[in-house]
């Protein structure tokens, strides 16, 4: 069987399939090829986005005719929820992929797909697909919302109405999320244990925006204080770990603050003991009491409380209450009354021994050792009578009932998350597939496109396509080779801290008035005007008006910096020489009148005038020569000849302008050549212009004022220079040529010259 006839059979096959009724889950279904409509413009085919079924249809479509295959979720006019929203991996960008799910999510919940190509903010609940569990789902979460905000009559909801879940949930006890909060439960008993909860190890924040606790932080917290209740039954159940009963805490952290000061005392007699010599060296020395005997003492002195807590010497035990180093008295004395006295006897002691040292060492071991194993240090900062309290009851239980409560809610208010997505796609989605999928608001210029941040009012035009910028140097790198004439700017506003930067595209007009310093007006996408600073230019040819005159412009500015040089030249000369006059002077001298030197510059001023006048002639001979009607177009050829060459270049640049570089700087992945021709780079810039119908007054008050002298300083070269050419004889032969005799070539006609005999 021929191709025809396989094609044939596979149309009827599934034009009956598809009209065969009821279809069961074993039916084969063929799909036909969706039918794509394209339209041209900058260049390339972009496909038409009109219907639900076109975007539905979208995972048929080539990728490679795809007008981008991705784009950031940041420095784009449009709701960042919205592009979080499609972000599904949150890497800050949008890809093919995701766009293709949330496509198929979005026509999934909905009733009619067309819904989504009118991009409204109002989305009536009846448009929710309640066919399906998720549509149901999603369904009576909007009504919730709606009611939990007052407006349960309502049937349509809006992304204002999602965008506060502060407000949904600020009269509901339960939201699904997880945490409870102190309000979620009556029981007073409850509310103190949930905020002694959140003070030991912090708090967490739930859909309310209110703060408080989930079950992984209750189970923690009972796992401690039952930690830190059995360590202190420990010690209960040792005499030898409390020495002092219920003031062993207080006596250890004094004894702690004199352990190293005391062990250190001993240990600076053991050696005066081992060596009578070391006595005086270990003592405060003659030069430390010198250095502190110019300052203003006092017990708290950092250099005393160094010295020796006592007067060194062999054997010598450590006093109590006299001959204490100043820095220490107060702490020796506290450890006296809460240490010394209780451990040996309760009489007061004067002197403490070093046996009598090692036997309160010996005493305090069992408390370091139990002391450094401490469990619960979370919760340390509830009192043990508070922790055993809440251990003694239900407590935990109850606090985990109650969340187990609210996460039974999980579904439905997860399902809010998932109308407030439904809500930013119904309102955006198709807006952001024709600046994606195609390019089709930045080229019909319906609406401006999403990467357009804005328009610039500079130089007497307005810049529409300007794109945000982050990184100037990377951009520019890039965006360089779009063949189009960038500035960027800053952008300011005094009325607050906040900056930006944009590339704005100048597509129209020409470039002599643009230059880094000079300033404009920003006016962004709501309207909020910046002033803009020009920082960095990107040099493109703008146009082909600006290209025709460029070699003339060229050509005066060359003439403007060589006259300018010139003047320089001659104005240093005219100095020097006037300088060197004045010292002649100072001689009584003045200098001798130099004949030949004045001829010779007269001389050479009329060979220049003679020069010029030479030339003048020749040209002004040349096309008065030609016929009325040649002159015209001598002049129009003469202009072609010069400007064509710059025309042609700058026509062949403009030809190649592209916006991809300038999006792909961006962070963009377009996937096509976005030309910027001529014609739609004159409508992005727009010059200024009179409006129609306006009146203007000729009369100028300030106009330069015409003087004659110009006009007579020409013809005084014009007759110079004629009275050169014909001095030197150039006119005569050029009368006996011809040149100069309109009648000779039309009486030459008539009557013709014989040619003479013999030739």
């Amino acid at each position: 069987m021929n191709c025809v006839g396989h094609f044939s059979v596979r149309m009827i096959l599934t034009m009956t399939i598809e009209r065969t009724q009821p279809m069961t889950k074993n039916t084969l279904v063929i799909k036909r090829p969706h039918k794509w409509r394209f339209f041209r413009s900058g260049g390339f085919d972009q496909v038409q986005l009109k219907t639900g079924k076109d975007l539905l249809a979208l995972e048929q479509l080539d990728q490679k005719l795809w007008a981008a295959l991705s784009c950031p979720t940041r420095g784009l006019e449009m709701d960042h929820k919205t592009l979080d929203f499609l972000d599904n991996d949150k890497d800050g960008r949008i890809r093919v992929p995701e766009i293709l799910a949330e496509v198929k999510w979005v026509g999934s919940v909905l009733k009619n797909p067309n819904d989504l190509t009118k991009g409204r903010t109002e989305l009536p609940l009846a448009a929710i697909n309640d066919e399906t569990d998720e549509g149901k789902q999603l369904l009576a979460s909007a009504k919730q919302i709606l009611s939990n905000l007052g407006k349960a009559d309502a049937t349509v909801i809006t992304a204002d109405d999602t965008k506060d879940p502060a407000k949904i949930f600020a009269h509901t006890k339960f939201n699904g999320d997880g945490i409870i909060t102190e309000d979620t439960t009556d029981d007073e008993q409850l509310k103190s244990v949930i905020t002694d909860i959140m003070a030991c190890l912090g708090s967490e924040t739930d859909r309310s925006t209110v703060e408080g606790i989930s079950a992984e932080k209750t189970e923690a917290f009972f796992t401690e204080i039952q930690a830190y209740s059995d360590w202190w039954q420990e010690a209960e159940n040792d005499n030898s770990i409390l020495p002092f009963a219920e003031k062993t805490v207080v006596a250890a952290t004094i004894f702690n603050k004199v352990k190293v000061k005391i062990d250190d005392y001993f240990t600076r007699c053991k050696l005066a003991a081992f060596d009578e010599r070391a006595a005086t060296h270990l003592n405060c020395s003659e030069k430390e009491y010198e250095a502190l005997a110019p300052q203003a003492l006092s017990s708290s002195v950092a250099e005393i409380a160094s010295l020796p807590l006592a007067t060194i010497a062999a054997g010598q035990p450590l006093p109590l209450n006299e001959g204490l180093n100043p820095a220490w008295v107060e702490d020796i004395t506290d450890f006296n009354n809460a240490v010394v006295t209780p451990t040996f006897g309760g009489a007061e002691k004067a002197t403490l021994s070093e046996s009598e040292w090692l036997t309160i060492l010996e005493k305090f071991a069992p408390y370091e050792a139990w002391s450094g194993n401490k469990a619960g240090n979370t919760v340390e900062k509830l009192e043990l009578a508070r922790i055993r309290e809440i251990l003694a009851g239900t407590n935990k239980e109850k606090i985990l009932a109650l969340i187990e409560q609210d996460k039974a809610l999980e579904a439905e208010a997860n399902a809010i998350d998932s109308v407030d997505k439904l809500l930013h796609y119904y309102r955006d989605l198709f807006t952001l597939l024709n600046n994606f999928v195609s390019l089709r608001d930045f080229y019909t210029r319906q609406a401006p496109a999403v990467f357009q941040a804005g328009t610039l009012y500079l130089d007497g035009r307005s810049c529409e396509l300007c794109v945000h910028v982050d990184d100037m140097t990377k951009h520019s790198t890039l965006a360089n080779l779009s063949g189009t004439y960038l500035a960027y700017c800053t952008l300011t506003r005094k009325s607050s801290d906040e900056t930006m930067t944009i590339a704005a595209a100048f597509t129209n007009g020409d470039s002599d008035n643009l230059m880094v310093g000079r300033n404009g007006l920003f006016y962004d996408r709501k309207g909020i005007d910046w002033d803009a600073h020009i920082v960095k230019i990107i040099e493109h040819p703008i146009s082909i008006r600006q290209a025709f005159w460029a070699p003339y412009k060229r050509f005066a500015r060359m003439i403007s910096a060589q006259t300018e040089k010139m003047a320089s030249s001659r104005e240093k000369a005219m100095e020097s020489k006037t300088a060197t006059g004045v010292a002649s002077g100072a001689d009584g001298k003045a200098p001798p009148f130099d004949v030949a030197k004045f001829a010779g510059i007269f001389a050479a001023i009329g060979m220049a005038i003679g020069a010029i006048g030479t030339a003048i002639a020749a040209a002004a001979a040349g096309f008065l020569s030609l016929v009325w009607w040649q002159m015209p177009v001598a002049i129009v050829g003469l202009l072609l000849l010069i400007s064509i060459p710059s025309v042609v270049l700058a026509w062949l640049k403009l030809r190649q302008r592209n916006l991809a570089p300038i999006l792909d700087a961006n962070g963009w992945a377009v996937n096509t050549r976005a030309k910027i021709n001529i014609p739609f780079g004159a409508a992005l810039t727009g010059t200024a212009e009179l409006p129609k119908g306006a009146k203007t007054a000729k009369a100028d008050p300030f106009a330069v004022k015409k003087k004659p002298w110009k006009s007579i300083l020409f013809f005084i070269f014009l007759f110079a220079g004629t009275a050169f050419i014909w001095h030197k004889g150039y006119l005569d032969a050029g009368y006996d040529k011809g040149y100069f005799d309109p009648i000779k070539p039309i009486v030459e006609k008539v009557f013709p010259v014989a040619e003479p005999s013999g030739k």
